[in-house]
């Protein structure tokens, strides 16, 4: 069987019309951006992605596959599922939803984030990694559960979008059917199709992707002949270990000057609100590092037939919450969706601080994921009081770590400043009392 091929359609219907006015949101938390769509049932949100690597009590290996790593050696670990990336957003999440947490954070975090993020205690539900979905699943407690992914463990009718349509928009096949200009590519159902006998483009540079890959996993930018080796051996591990159904093989989108992340929210109603647009900060490898925003510069509306077709797609097949899709601009100024993320996104959190940051004079800020520090949490917190106090900094998680008996602290956070000029000053200045920035 051929692989099925696919190129963007447009909507006639919404590209005629290239009149929009879409509110930013007024908010600076993720219950904020929920609060009206949640009035009908009990929610909560699972701030931590499913995982399956060994450790995981629940892995998704039945149906709901996500590429996390194809060896137990490379798997996502638990201090970023379990610990810092759900904190990071329970930073943020506000007071109308209860969060999920399966690790409980630094009770240093929490107050740092009591005292500067308006975070309340009463939003956080502690449930152990062990039994959550069970406790979840079973419990009348919470109708509905918000997901940054489809969990195989947790009962359908308790997710708040059904797992089979979150599956579906977060698969990287769906990304032509979204009304939006994006590269070509061709999908491979690798149960119908054989690897070895699928027809890869005579030239490099390509990109290959599995459907489901994890913040940047399962990505492979294949420039040479050893690039497709390695992306090969990747693939035929997710084979053996059962993890994968399918591939794509992209077009790169060549002379990229720019890459962003634009985000947005979709309503049960179909409205839209602005969240943000960052520039995403990435290694050649293409893995994430973080985001870069401009609050007041940044021009939404030139994506604004992308967030219509989009929403309008997601709005259709039921789905509501947070969009964030990644977009490719080249040097002649076309604009190319090379992923949707159906979800809250990485640089969210950033974002979300908008209101909060042009009310101090900071119009430029950036999220980054890679902050490490020696000592532990409350003595960084006493070192940097000055800098947190004035926001130059923002803490969103932290996790102290031990290394030959030397205890250091890995940091997700914002620095902000005036104007980029400043906010490079303001890292230099922290960087002097000790905050490194790896990778």
């Amino acid at each position: 069987m051929a692989g099925k091929t696919v190129e963007f359609k447009l909507d006639l219907d919404i590209f005629m019309n290239s009149t929009y006015d879409f509110p930013y949101f007024q908010c600076n938390s993720l219950s904020d951006l929920f609060a009206p769509d949640i009035t009908d049932a009990r929610y909560a949100f699972i701030l931590n992605y499913p995982a399956t690597a060994s450790w995981a009590a629940y892995p998704n290996r039945k149906k709901y596959f996500i590429q996390d790593g194809s060896s137990e050696a490379t798997k996502t670990s638990f201090d970023k599922i379990g610990q810092k990336e759900p904190w990071k957003n329970l930073a943020v999440l506000g007071d109308a939803i209860p969060g999920i947490v399966i690790n409980q954070p630094p009770n240093s975090l929490i107050d740092y984030w009591r005292e500067h993020l308006g975070f309340s205690n009463s939003s956080m539900e502690m449930i152990d990694c062990s039994t959550y979905l069970d406790e979840l699943s079973g419990s009348d407690r919470f109708d509905k559960l918000l997901t940054l992914f489809p969990f195989d463990n947790l009962k359908p009718e308790k997710h708040a979008v059904h797992p089979d349509i979150h599956y579906h928009l977060l698969s990287k096949t769906t990304l032509a059917e979204l009304g939006v200009q994006c590269p070509k590519y061709q999908s491979y159902n690798l149960h119908e199709v054989n690897l070895e006998s699928i027809q890869l483009p005579e030239q490099f540079p390509y990109l290959i992707k599995t459907s489901h890959g994890l913040s940047g996993e399962g990505t492979y930018i294949i420039k040479s002949a050893s690039d497709l080796n390695y992306c090969l051996q990747e693939v035929r591990k997710y084979l053996d270990i059962k993890l994968l159904d399918t591939i794509i093989v992209s077009e790169f989108v060549k002379n990229q000057v720019q890459n962003y992340c634009v985000q947005f929210y979709v309503s049960k109603t179909g409205n839209i609100r602005l969240i943000g647009t960052t520039s995403q900060l990435v290694t050649p490898e293409g893995s994430y590092l973080g985001g870069l925003i401009h609050y007041r510069e940044t021009d939404m509306s030139r994506f604004f037939e992308m967030i219509a077709a989009i929403g309008k797609y997601a709005h259709q097949q039921g789905y509501f919450g947070v969009i964030g899709f990644d977009v490719l601009e080249d040097s002649e100024g076309q604009l190319y969706a090379i992923d949707a993320n159906f979800r809250v996104n990485g640089s969210t959190p950033l974002c979300l601080q908008r209101h909060t940051l042009l009310g101090l004079g900071k119009e430029v800020a950036q999220y980054s994921s890679n902050w490490r520090m020696d000592g532990t949490l409350e003595s960084i917190l006493v070192t940097l009081k000055p800098e947190l106090d004035r926001k130059d900094l923002i803490i969103l998680s932290a996790l102290e770590k031990v290394k030959y008996g030397k205890i250091y602290t890995e940091i997700y956070g914002i620095v902000a400043g005036e104007d980029i000029k400043e906010m490079q000053h303001i890292k230099q200045n922290l960087h002097g009392k000790g905050l490194q920035q790896l990778g």
